[in-house]
């Protein structure tokens, strides 16, 4: 094999760890949920080993990101409102403050129902105008395939700690 890809559980992290570093073999990490001790671990393994995490292997997702990071660089400064709406599958949290925010606060919106894989969308609201970025995930298979360009790219490369950034760069 070329790399592991792992979206299995926490508990299966360490013995995954030891075999990866054992072998000397790339690993893309896209479980969630990890302790202290376990990202202390990604970084300790990151020196032996290439290691790729990202709680999100979505190609669009991740480049959406990249594109809202550069906006927000020109639009921050220009006093631009920003919020976000994300919206997914399960059942959370419905409650709802409302509160005056601070300026530079970023306004969060969640949505939980039905069947939504995973819909993101950004708002710059300024005077007079609104500029908006958005990713639908349709299936879940976005993340799988995402998560091998990821093991693509992670092999042959040297040990060091890697997201999804460095995929979407090249």
């Amino acid at each position: 094999a070329d790399a592991v890809i792992d979206f299995s559980s926490p508990k299966a992290f360490d013995k995954l760890m030891d075999y990866c570093e054992k072998k000397n073999m790339p690993v893309v990490l896209c479980t969630t949920g990890l302790s202290e001790e376990q990202l202390a671990r990604v970084e300790e393994s990151a020196k032996k080993i290439a290691v790729l995490k990202s709680a999100n292997m979505s190609l669009g997702i991740n480049t959406l990101l990249k594109l809202v990071q550069d906006a927000a660089k020109v639009l921050a400064a220009a006093g631009f409102d920003m919020e976000i709406v994300e919206k997914h599958h399960y059942v959370y949290d419905r409650s709802q403050r409302r509160e005056k925010r601070d300026a530079k606060e970023i306004g969060i919106s969640a949505v939980r129902g039905g069947s939504i894989v995973g819909e993101h969308e950004v708002i710059f609201a300024g005077p007079d105008e609104v500029i908006e970025f958005k990713h639908t995930a349709y299936s879940k298979a976005v993340f799988g395939k995402g998560a091998v360009e990821a093991a693509k790219y992670l092999a042959g490369k040297p040990a060091g700690r890697y997201d999804m950034s460095n995929v979407i760069e090249g």
